[in-house]
C-alpha cells in the first residue's frame, strides 16, 4: 500500500492566531514540503495573502490553494473534496498539506470528510490543532472580537448552521488532538495555569494542550502526530450535527518567534533487550513527566536492524527500519516537551 500523506487540520475562532502558527510553521518547515489549503472568505483572502508572503521555498505559491466559496464544513462535495484531488494528482505531491478552517467551521464533518473513496486511500488525517485565545477563553468570550464573528457569519451566504459559540467552541475541542493555549503571554501565570487544566479536564483523555506566544511552537510538536482522526470519529463527539453528511493581529510581529517555552535534549544509553518493554518504560516516563514527543532509535540485542521510537504522549509506536550499518549501535531518543523538565530524571529513568 502507498503511504497516505498526513494532513495537519488547524481550527480555532477569528482572531486565536491560526494563521500566525501556520506562518510560523511554514518559516521552519526543516525542509517538509507544505501544501495549505486556507478556508476563507469574506476578507478578501487576507490570510492567503499573508501566507503567500511568507518566501519561503517550503511551501511554494501554487502550494497554497484557497477555499472561497464558505464555510469548508458546509462546503465539502463541492469545494473541499475537489481541491483535494487536484493537489493530491499533482506529479510533485507535498510532504504534508495543512488545511486552516475557517472559524466558524464545525471540524468533524470535515474529518469525515477524509473517509470519502476519492481521497480515503491516499490521504490521513496526521491531528487535529484547535487554536484558542488564551486571554479571551479565559474570560469566557471566547474570541477576542465576538462582533467580528458575527459579521463573519453574515458574510458566508454558505453557512447553514447558525451553532452557538460555547458549542462551536466544545465542538472544536472536542475534536482536538492538540489544544494550543495562544497569546499566553498576555495571562497571569495562575489564569494559565486554570485554563490548562479546564481544558485537559474537558478534553479527551491523551489530548495534548500547550502553550504558545504569537502561534510559536516547533515543527516537531505541530507536525507528526500519527492520529489517523478519520478512523477515530466515535471519539470526537459533536454536540451540533451538521443535516449533511483567524485572525492576524496588525500589531503582532510575525518574525519574533519565541520558542523559550520549549526544550528538547538527547538521551543516549546502551542496547536495550525487550522491544515491547522499553516501549511501555518510555509510556510510563512520558506520563510521568508530560513529556510532549520522544522519538529516536534503539539498538536491540542481537538484531541488526534499529528500531524506530516515536511516542506522541503516552502512544508509542515502534518499528525495525533499517540496518545498522556503520553507526554506533546505541539508542538515541529525542524528548520534547515544555520548559522545565527534569532532565536528569528522564534521563535516568529512560536509561534504567
Amino acid at each position: 500500500m502507498p503511504i497516505k500523506i498526513p494532513a495537519t487540520v488547524v481550527t480555532g475562532f477569528l482572531g486565536a492566531g491560526k494563521t500566525t502558527l501556520i506562518r510560523h510553521l511554514l518559516e521552519n518547515a526543516q525542509g517538509r514540503r507544505i501544501a495549505l489549503i486556507i478556508n476563507e472568505f469574506g476578507d478578501l483572502g487576507v490570510d492567503g495573502d499573508i501566507l503567500k508572503g511568507c518566501g519561503d521555498a517550503a511551501c511554494a505559491e501554487e502550494d497554497i490553494m484557497e477555499l472561497s466559496n464558505g464555510c469548508i464544513c458546509c462546503t465539502v462535495a463541492e469545494d473541499f473534496i475537489p481541491t483535494m484531488e487536484k493537489l493530491l494528482e499533482r506529479d510533485n505531491p507535498p510532504d504534508h498539506i495543512v488545511i486552516e478552517t475557517s472559524g466558524l467551521a464545525l471540524p468533524q464533518p470535515l474529518i469525515r470528510a477524509f473517509k470519502w473513496p476519492q481521497i480515503s486511500t491516499r490521504v490521513t488525517v496526521d491531528g487535529v490543532v484547535t487554536v484558542v485565545d488564551g486571554k479571551a477563553v479565559a474570560e469566557g468570550r471566547f474570541a477576542h472580537n465576538v462582533a467580528a464573528v458575527d459579521a463573519q457569519r453574515k458574510l458566508d451566504e454558505n453557512l447553514d448552521h447558525e451553532t452557538p459559540l460555547s458549542e462551536l467552541f466544545e465542538d472544536q475541542v472536542a475534536c482536538a488532538d492538540m489544544i494550543v493555549i495562544n497569546k499566553a503571554d498576555l495571562l497571569q501565570s495562575d489564569e494559565a495555569d486554570a485554563l490548562f487544566a479546564r481544558l485537559k479536564r474537558d478534553s479527551r483523555k491523551g489530548v495534548q494542550v500547550v502553550k504558545a506566544t504569537m502561534g510559536a511552537l516547533p515543527v516537531d510538536v505541530l507536525l507528526g502526530q500519527g492520529i489517523g482522526a478519520e478512523a477515530d470519529l466515535e471519539a470526537r463527539h459533536e454536540l451540533h450535527h451538521h443535516h449533511h453528511d483567524e485572525g492576524h493581529d496588525a500589531n503582532e510581529d510575525p518574525h519574533h518567534h519565541d520558542h523559550d517555552e520549549f526544550e528538547s535534549f538527547v538521551v543516549t544509553r546502551p542496547e536495550i533487550t525487550d522491544p515491547a518493554a522499553f516501549a511501555k518504560q518510555v509510556a510510563d516516563v512520558i506520563r510521568a513527566h508530560d513529556i510532549l514527543r520522544l522519538k529516536g532509535f534503539a539498538a536491540v540485542e542481537g538484531k541488526p536492524m534499529r528500531l524506530t521510537v516515536q511516542a506522541v504522549g503516552p502512544r508509542v509506536d515502534s518499528y525495525f527500519d533499517q540496518p545498522f550499518g556503520a553507526a554506533p549501535r546505541e539508542t538515541r531518543l529525542v524528548v520534547i516537551g515544555e520548559t522545565g523538565l527534569d532532565r536528569a530524571a528522564i534521563d535516568a529513568a529512560l536509561c534504567a
